[in-house]
This record gives C-alpha cells, structure tokens and sequence, in this order.
C-alpha cells in the first residue's frame, strides 16, 4: 500500500528551486586528467578500479534535466553540490558553530552521485583498464527510474533505460570477458525498486534482466537473499571535512545532555488498519516528559527543517520501525547524532548494513519485536530496565561506528578516517578480487 504513494514526496527535505549545480568533475575519463589532487594509488591491497567513460544520457545529462525527475517538484537543489544538496540553515545552536559547514539537506536518493564524485578522485583508481580488478559503471539508475515510477508511465518506460546501459556494457571487452563478475554499480534507492516480477507492478525489472545478474549493486536497502546486493549507509547531512570534524562531532554527541528517555519521528500511516508508527506515537505521548514525539505528517519534518535531529541529539534511544520498505534514512539520521537505535524489524538493519555496523546487535541497539508491543508491552519499561553503565557502553559502541555511516565532503576522502564510501569500495575491491582468486562464478 505504501507504494502507491510517492516516496519522495513524504520525505523529501527539499523545495522546489530552478538552478543546480553539476557535477564538477565531469564523468569523462577520456578527455579530462585526473586533478592535482588525484595522487598515485598506494596500500591498494584489494586492486585499482577502473571507471568506465559513459555517454552522458546515463548520468550527466539526467542531472542537467533534474527539473523534470520528479513529478511534483524540481529535483535540482537537492542534487546540487554534489549530491550534498543545500547547507543547512537554522543550526546556529543546535550543533557546534564551526561544524554547521559541514552539514547539508542532503536528499537520501542522492547516494549514486556522491559515489560518482568520490570515485573520480579515488585514491586507487586507475586509468588503464587493463591493470584494474574492477570496474565501476557510473550509471544514476536511481534518478533515471525514479521520473517513471508514477502516473501514466508504462513498464517500457521504467525499463529503458537499464536496458540501454546493459546493451552499452555487452559491447565492452572487459565485460564480455568477465560476464560482469568484476562490475560494480551503484543504484540510489530500494533494491525492491528494480524488481518487478510483473508488468504491472512496481518499479523496472532492471535487477532481473538478462546481464545484471553477475554486478555488485551498492544501494540503500538490499534483497538478503541476493549475494550481489550490497546495502550502503542512506546518505544524512553531516559530510565532514576532515578528521577533526569526526572526532569533535564524536566528543559533541558523546557529551550531549540527553533530557529524554526515548524518541519516535515519524508519520502515521492512517490508512493502514493497525498501524504500528500509529501505535509507537502513542506509547511516546502517554509517557509525559520521558518521550519526545516528532509527528512527520504533512511536510512538518521536510524543507531542511533541524526539528528530527534535535530530537535524536536530546534522546537516549531513538525508536526505529520499518520504512515504506524495511529501511529508513532516520536509522542513520539517529545513530549519527549519538542516539540508540531501538529496533522492531530485524530486516531494518541486522540483515542489511554489515559492513558499517557492528556484528553483535546487542552492542549497538535494542530489539523488541513488534508482535510485543502490538500485545502491550511497554517500551518505557523495557528502555528503562537498562543502567546507566549499560547505556553509555551501547551509546559509546553506536559513536565508535559514526566515520562508517557518513560520507566525507573532500572527493578525495579524509586524512585517516575511513567513512562510508570507503568501507563501501573496499567491500566491493575485496569481494570481486576473491570471486576471481576462487573462481566463484558463473555464466
């Protein structure tokens, strides 16, 4: 039901703007040099990636039309900067001074782009394709599907274009010699978005057609029975800009007084029978003074509003059900600004993020299956059962774990601080380097 709705509509935080900014490197390996701050890869144990020279249909020129991605509004500022979206305003006292430059009104659909911006500028990227262990294919299927998933748009039209990127790949030697085994992409949105089993159901078939098979797909909710699925961090609006800004964002959230005990943001979903968001809003308004409730309805948590994030930054745990799909942006939104993530799905985070959260659940967050409070059980009680020692430990474990849920603002990464992306590329360098030492494939 929820995906007769529009995703980005609910939750986009952004407003209508006629002007974007491209990407400053441009996708074009073959005409453009690596900048200055391109240095030689070194410590590439797990290869060098090679980024395929695309024609510009497949990712240039989807953001040079981002007025029309979008059924409802102009897609522009929230691609703008590359992929950062606008700063943040209204953080002057929420957030440390001299880090509110490093915050942003990032959209959670941008992630193919920041990717796209980093690769360019990575430190083991190589030139000749020859030489590389993988290859990186820059396609923005996120944003080319999402125009099409709405209104009178038929199935041809939401499969177009990853039919056209897959045509593009089969006329490539180093793909028709690895059958796409040391391929990568990413894809901006739900994995559930590029599986449509029939023609008129949800989303393209881009996932199931002939060639897609065999790629590692990075995006930001994974089928857990598809091996080539990989989820990645939904990208939020800290992107620091150095070491320092991790570790003083570390000290700020890891020092902050938490005045409440939990927090839900959120929209009801009044048309579902027995909504369990409905249910969470109202454990947290029946316990005055120990919750905090953001009621998300409307566009009450859009448009770059500081309401979601002050709530997780006063909050020791911070309640996170299901999504629209199994996932949500506000997980990391929560874990970023130092708040407990408190969990009723075990397919919200445990079966997805593996890579950037730790192995033992427990350490991190707190699970209470949905079927316990749907039959009374009081999260109040059981958030409270925890001492203090215990929830500084998980607090501590959750601030540990913070570089690996952002991504940095520099194209060419931190100092010394791994974020996201490189825990994201290293995952996929390391994957694929064993696929072809073992021989794991198929045809």
């Amino acid at each position: 039901m929820a995906r007769t709705l529009h995703l980005s509509h609910r939750r986009s935080h952004f407003p209508s703007h006629p002007h974007h900014h491209l990407l400053q490197n441009p996708p074009n390996i073959s005409s453009t040099s690596p900048s200055s701050s391109f240095s030689p890869p070194h410590n590439c144990s797990f290869g060098r990636i090679f980024v395929y020279n695309l024609p510009v249909v497949f990712n240039q020129e989807l953001l040079d039309n981002c007025v029309e991605l979008d059924p409802w509004h102009s897609r522009c500022r929230a691609l703008s900067n590359d992929g950062f979206g606008s700063k943040a305003t209204g953080l002057s006292g929420v957030v440390p001074e001299d880090l509110v430059p490093a915050w942003y009104w990032t959209d959670q659909f941008a992630m193919e782009i920041i990717y796209h911006n980093r690769i360019l500028n990575y430190k083991c990227r190589t030139m000749e394709p020859d030489s590389a262990t993988a290859f990186y294919i820059p396609f923005y299927a996120g944003l080319a599907v999402g125009k099409y998933l709405w209104f009178k748009y038929r199935w041809k039209d939401r499969d177009r274009y990853c039919e056209m990127i897959l045509k593009w790949l089969q006329e490539q030697p180093h793909w028709n010699s690895s059958g796409g085994w040391d391929h990568f992409i990413t894809m901006g949105r739900i994995t559930w978005d590029f599986r449509r089993t029939k023609d008129e159901d949800w989303g393209s078939k881009c996932i199931y057609l002939p060639g897609m098979r065999n790629i590692t797909r990075l995006l930001i909710e994974r089928n857990p029975w598809d091996y080539f699925d990989v989820a990645v961090p939904y990208p939020t609006g800290f992107h620091p800009r150095s070491d320092s800004d991790v570790l003083e964002w570390q000290d700020f959230v890891r020092n902050h007084n938490r005045k409440t005990l939990f927090c839900f943001a959120g929209a009801p979903r009044d048309t579902i029978k027995n909504d369990f968001r409905s249910l969470l809003l109202r454990q947290c308004m029946n316990v005055s003074g120990l919750c905090r409730a953001v009621d998300c309805a409307g566009t009450r948590c859009s448009n770059g509003t500081s309401l979601v994030l002050e709530a997780f930054l006063d909050s020791k745990f911070c309640l996170q059900p299901r999504g629209d799909s199994f996932t949500r942006r506000s997980i990391f939104d929560c874990m970023v600004a130092g708040s407990i993530p408190v969990f009723f799905w075990h397919r919200t985070a445990y079966l997805q993020y593996q890579w950037f959260l730790p192995s033992d659940p427990k350490s991190y967050s707190v699970f209470i299956h949905r079927n316990e409070v749907k039959n009374g059980t009081s999260i109040k009680s059981v958030l409270e059962s925890y001492s203090k020692e215990e929830v500084k430990k998980i607090r501590e474990k959750v601030i540990e774990y913070i570089p690996k849920l952002v991504y940095a603002k520099p194209k060419e990464g931190l100092e010394s601080i791994k974020d996201a992306f490189d825990v994201a590329i290293e995952g996929a360098l390391k994957r694929i380097k064993e696929q072809k030492q073992f021989g794991h494939k198929w045809k």
